[in-house]
């Protein structure tokens, strides 16, 4: 099953490809954040682009929240510090402000998928963190939506970004977590209500393909961690090494 979805997965991207370059035959590509002209395959300009919010040292090391001010080596914000995670650490190169905001959205809300090239371009650039150089990454595991909230969207846009990631780094993915119970948007509830709210969605129906593993949990963006952080419990529960998370910016 998982093979055909692979292939599926795989036939749909093809076909979207095949389509964009046809488009783009009949319509000049323009910036999608100015309109402004631009080559083929581009798909922000170099202004747009230069306005994405890119996150510098110092910043949390467990959550990748920025800080304002100097400090020297690395530190724990407030919101993590005494905490236990089941993940290791949560990358971010960018933070999800403007241009990364809106686009995040329109992606997903949307539909313009031809978004997802500019998304997975902003969440590769991650991959040179520290933080996920200094191990082995054996698999990526999108974080999966339920099937009826992934029929209303048509697609899972952690699935979407972590099959491009596949491409640009050779780390194969692994469909290895099921939403097994559907949740209400966690849009207005604070930490422990969202903690609350997922607490037994997720499973790892086949335990033997995480065991052992380093894995590399991905989502679009990183709020309060309460997804991310329930995932990683039955990811590690399952038996995997370990588990970090990746995701396009942080909120």
């Amino acid at each position: 099953m998982k093979t055909f979805s692979r292939i599926r997965s795989r036939a749909i991207e093809a076909g979207r490809r095949a389509g964009e370059t046809l488009l783009s035959l009949f319509y000049p590509p323009h910036c999608a954040a100015c309109r402004r002209d631009t080559q083929a395959g581009i798909w922000v300009c170099p202004d747009c682009l230069g306005e994405a919010s890119a996150i510098h040292p110092p910043f949390c090391r467990q959550c990748s929240q920025p800080f304002d001010g100097e400090f020297l080596g690395e530190f724990t914000c407030g919101s993590c510090e005494g905490r236990h995670f089941h993940f290791d650490s949560a990358i971010s190169a960018y933070s999800a402000r403007g241009i990364i905001r809106e686009f995040v959205h329109r992606f997903k809300y949307e539909r313009q998928f031809y978004l997802r090239h500019v998304l997975a371009d902003w969440m590769a650039a991650g991959l040179e963190d520290q933080r996920i150089e200094c191990q082995q990454v054996d698999a990526l595991v999108p974080v999966p939506l339920h099937p009826t909230r992934e029929r209303e969207r048509q697609f899972n846009q952690a699935e979407v970004l972590a099959r491009l990631l596949e491409v640009r780094s050779g780390i194969p993915v692994l469909d290895s977590l099921t939403r097994t119970r559907y949740t209400t948007t966690q849009t207005r509830l604070d930490r422990d209500q969202r903690m609350e709210n997922l607490r037994g969605a997720f499973s790892v129906p086949h335990s033997r393909d995480v065991i052992g593993r380093h894995l590399l949990l991905i989502d679009d963006i990183f709020t309060t961690g309460s997804t991310v952080e329930e995932c990683s419990r039955v990811l590690r529960q399952s038996g995997a090494a370990s588990v970090r998370v990746l995701t396009v910016a942080r909120a």
